[in-house]
């Protein structure tokens, strides 16, 4: 029978060895960071449910203050709500065709301007993107009377374009995509005018799929601010309003009786779409402030 030596076992033999060790679990920094995140996940969970929970009560136990958790919840602010004297749900329809038709032409006006600053040369180039990032220093309400006679003066007082289109001179917009395109390697486009594409072409076939995650960031952006504005609807709007005024009727009108459950109902509808139109662009805005932190 053959020893272990005669067997083949050298010295001079590498061996492997396999360390078998103790797994380790989460560090204290690991277990600290979750529970920051889950406080301040709390504290902004905290008024939304609140929210919800106060606009499924009625009337006598808002007033009674039974806690957050309603005793006897029911949908009757709801159903007054869309059965109210105020058109809530003509509000409704005209904020989601404002927010979706503004945030549209935002978009595709802002990355056609961008591109041109982005690539184009042209006389006073400089000088006029920089008095474009000026205004941007400027607050919005100094815009608003100028914007109100021009809107009286063209006739489309109390309509929906009314509302869309002082939105559409985004700078934020511009200023925005802009600084995407120039992160694009120039390359690319040398390539497709080699191959015999416009300028318009490869802006639309090569420029623009590399800008989805900057398009959904600026769209949910913009989306938001034509959804939320209520200054500028409330001053060119009469019967024709959209959804923050509106809500502001509701509070009015209801002021006196403390019908605060109709009132939390309305701002749960309103938040609704908002919410939605997030979770779907939600993986964009991530791989767009992803790509954008990243240099190579």
């Amino acid at each position: 029978m053959a020893t272990l030596l005669e067997q083949g076992l050298k010295r001079d033999e590498p061996t492997e060895l396999v360390v078998v060790g103790r797994r380790r679990g989460p560090g204290i920094e690991r277990v600290l960071m979750y529970l920051l995140l889950i406080i301040i996940a709390i504290f902004f969970i905290a008024p939304l449910i609140v929210l919800i929970s106060t606009s499924l009560k009625y009337k006598a136990e808002i007033v009674q203050d039974t806690g957050i958790i309603p005793l006897d919840p029911g949908l009757e602010n709801y159903q007054q709500l869309f059965s109210g004297g105020i058109n809530f749900l003509k509000s409704f329809t005209n904020s989601a065709i404002v927010a979706t038709v503004g945030t549209v032409l935002t978009v595709a006006l802002t990355s056609l301007s961008a591109y041109a600053f982005a690539r184009i040369d042209f006389p006073l180039k400089n000088a006029l993107f920089s008095l474009l990032i000026t205004t941007l220093l400027l607050p919005g309400v100094m815009f608003l009377v100028p914007q109100a006679k021009l809107i009286g003066q063209t006739g489309l007082y109390d309509t929906l374009p009314a509302f869309i289109l002082p939105g559409l001179a985004g700078v934020f917009g511009v200023f925005f995509m802009r600084q995407f395109f120039l992160g694009i390697p120039v390359e690319l486009e040398e390539a497709a005018y080699v191959d015999g594409a416009d300028r318009f072409t490869t802006f639309r076939r090569i420029i623009l799929p590399l800008t989805g995650p900057a398009m959904a960031t600026l769209s949910v952006i913009t989306f938001l601010a034509y959804w939320n504005d209520y200054l500028w609807p409330a001053v060119v709007c009469n019967q024709n309003c959209t959804l923050p005024p509106a809500l502001r009727q509701l509070q009015g009108q209801f002021k006196s009786t403390d019908d605060y459950g109709l009132v939390l109902a309305g701002a749960v509808v309103a938040a609704i779409p908002v919410l939605i139109f997030y979770m779907l662009a939600q993986r964009h805005i991530v791989q767009s402030v992803t790509s954008s932190g990243v240099k190579g």
